[in-house]
């Protein structure tokens, strides 16, 4: 698919991921196009691990993210604390993403921070019982999550993309064929967590059009998370890494 397709296909939803801040209209897809394709061409890594919560990113950044001497790290984590056995409760999650950031920060690095996905309820308690979200439920533990990345990048000035609101407007979370993330119409899999590979072209494109909206740094980028950022297939397959590598390498 080429650039402008890409653009074009993610346009409305970009126009919406920040709200009063980012207002897609001020540079149209040509434009972006050509900024992108005039600088120097990009490197972009995936580091996204499944399964990984903020425990084990913090374990590994140092390997993982800042080995690597990214000038932009886009950090995405979340799912795994809040919606795992591998649960982190809120306070503890917000310092792990904080220390994440300050040490991300400190090599120099921007930091592009992504809210959480939503996801498919009823898939989640085929694994889950209901009481394990309890007592604030599944809805506003995510909430919860979200606002405290939301809270991170203002306290940090550093930039928020609100991808989970993109999904919640565009992404008709549910059974139908036509979801986002992965249902068993469209995968074959009871997943309701992970996108589809038109959910992650979609991450893509909305990542793209906000470094490019926002001028953020992007010669060598980290793209550093869990299994939601590692996709299928690193930077060559279907995750958001890769199709934003298509949008950046000429």
């Amino acid at each position: 698919m080429q650039r402008r397709t890409f653009l074009q296909a993610g346009l409305l939803a970009t126009s919406f991921s920040l709200p009063g801040k980012y207002a897609l209209a001020s540079l149209p897809p040509q434009a972006a196009s050509q900024s992108a394709g005039n600088a120097e061409p990009s490197l972009v890594i995936n580091s996204g691990i499944g399964g990984n919560n903020t425990v084990e990113m913090l374990a590994r950044i140092d390997k993982d993210c800042l080995s690597h001497h990214p000038d932009l790290t886009v950090l995405m984590a979340g799912t795994n604390d809040m919606n795992s056995m591998k649960h982190v409760p809120l306070k503890d999650y917000e310092k792990n993403m904080r220390d994440m950031v300050e040490m991300i920060t400190k090599t120099g690095s921007k930091v592009l921070l992504m809210t959480i996905l939503p996801a498919y309820e009823p898939y989640l308690y085929t694994r889950h019982p209901k009481a394990f979200y309890d007592p604030e439920g599944y809805v506003a533990r995510r909430n919860a999550v979200n606002e405290v990345i939301a809270k991170i990048a203002a306290d940090t000035g550093q930039t928020l993309l609100d991808m989970g609101h993109v999904f919640e407007r565009a992404g008709n979370i549910g059974k139908e064929k036509d979801s986002l993330i992965q249902n068993e119409l469209n995968s074959g899999k009871t997943d309701g967590v992970h996108p589809t590979p038109e959910g992650y072209r979609l991450m893509g494109v909305v990542v793209y059009d906000c470094i490019i909206q926002r001028q953020l740094p992007h010669k060598r980028i980290v793209c550093f998370g869990d299994s939601i950022t590692h996709g299928d297939g690193g930077t060559e397959g279907h995750s958001y890494p890769a199709y934003l590598k298509k949008l950046l390498v000429p």
